[in-house]
């Protein structure tokens, strides 16, 4: 891994009130951040602090056998980790451009052919019927709304919020995004790997210098029909471009600080972010979600605590990525020991709350109601 030697300043932080239910997280009740780890705190605090706040993985393929592979067929096994871990609701992100990419000379991921017209629309609709098997036959709940979610969690049953990583299918259709909707997708990410009509991305050439008019037209209809808005892998212009054209608060599901020092050296340095564009996305209301791609579970915290730094702590979310590549949390059912880890490094309860779940639920409730 990569380290770019960007050096960060610690702040704490003094809120008022503390946290204690899902309805105190959706109206963005604050807390206190302490500066030294909390020695007292314990793995009975972690599920407790579960049992009564909604925790979301903001971003995720749900591991090496979830909706990104190409071979395993929906199990139950996915919801026997979530109710392990006790977390609540996973944004399970399907790919699109999944079956045109691959590693080039340099080892980059990128598009190596070109698909015929509706190849994507096509491979995007056969993962909603995975989804469709998923939720029934096989013990997760499919969340379209706050309500939905709330039930989920009070009656103790795994969800998912459905996810689209890239909107290459929808090639200029805004049709396509109504389907998508209509099939139960609720958070849309504009861009991927793949060039598309919507805007640049972080790890392609500039084509577009930045969101181009039709990916105006895309943020529109999604904050109509009532979808989040995702711009991991934007590039920064094209961020500030989509500030501009929201209405919404933004989500940025998957990423961490440009130089983390916690996260250390790295090959996805071009997907991590500067601190102006994640303040960019936290001006809309939005958060920044932290991938899994740390060396233990005390290095995430700090990634957690490097952002929090920069946007503050209600504009940090979990947005793991799991897939199948190696990263901290593959699987759910130890989730309960990030909570623990956060609490020992020296989050609050309320805090914690706020970035295992609460941020992202402000988001879901402002843009799906």
């Amino acid at each position: 891994m990569h380290c770019c030697g960007y050096a960060l300043s610690r702040r704490d932080w003094m809120w008022s009130t503390a946290l204690g239910s899902f309805g105190a997280m959706l109206a963005g009740c604050a807390g206190t951040r302490n500066a030294a780890p909390r020695a007292e705190a314990s793995l009975a605090d972690a599920t407790a602090l579960l049992r009564d706040n909604v925790a979301v993985d903001v971003h995720t393929h749900a591991g090496p056998d979830g909706i990104t592979s190409r071979t395993a067929r929906p199990g139950d096994e996915l919801a026997r980790q979530m109710r392990a871990g006790r977390i609540a609701v996973l944004c399970l992100a399907d790919v699109p451009d999944a079956p045109i990419l691959g590693r080039n000379a340099n080892n980059v991921l990128t598009v190596v052919r070109t698909p015929e017209p509706g190849f994507l629309y096509a491979h995007h609709l056969d993962r909603l019927a995975w989804v469709d098997e998923l939720v029934a036959r096989h013990g997760i709940r499919r969340a379209l709304t706050v309500a939905d979610v709330q039930a989920a969690h009070a009656a103790g049953q795994p969800a998912i919020v459905l996810d689209i990583e890239g909107l290459d299918f929808l090639e200029t259709k805004l049709e396509r995004l109504e389907e998508s909707y209509r099939r139960g997708v609720r958070t849309m990410q504009l861009v991927h790997y793949t060039p598309n009509d919507i805007g640049d991305f972080q790890t392609g050439a500039v084509v577009h210098n930045g969101l181009t008019p039709f990916g105006a037209d895309v943020i529109r209809a999604c904050h109509r029909l009532g979808m989040v808005v995702d711009v991991a892998h934007a590039t920064a212009d094209t961020v500030k471009q989509a500030v501009r054209v929201a209405s919404k608060p933004l989500l940025l599901s998957h990423t961490a600080l440009r130089g983390s020092k916690a996260q250390g050296a790295t090959p996805l340095t071009e997907r991590q972010i500067t601190p102006d564009h994640a303040r960019a996305v936290a001006e809309t209301g939005g958060s920044i979600g932290i991938w899994h791609f740390f060396p233990t579970r005390e290095r995430y915290v700090e990634g957690l605590k490097e952002m929090a730094d920069i946007v503050g702590v209600e504009h940090v979310s979990i947005g793991t990525d799991a897939s199948g590549t190696p990263g901290l949390f593959t699987q759910y059912d130890r989730f309960a020991e990030l909570v623990d880890a956060m609490l020992r490094g020296g989050f609050t309860r309320s805090d914690t709350a706020k970035i295992i779940g609460g941020n992202y639920l402000r988001i879901f409730a402002a843009s799906v109601g």
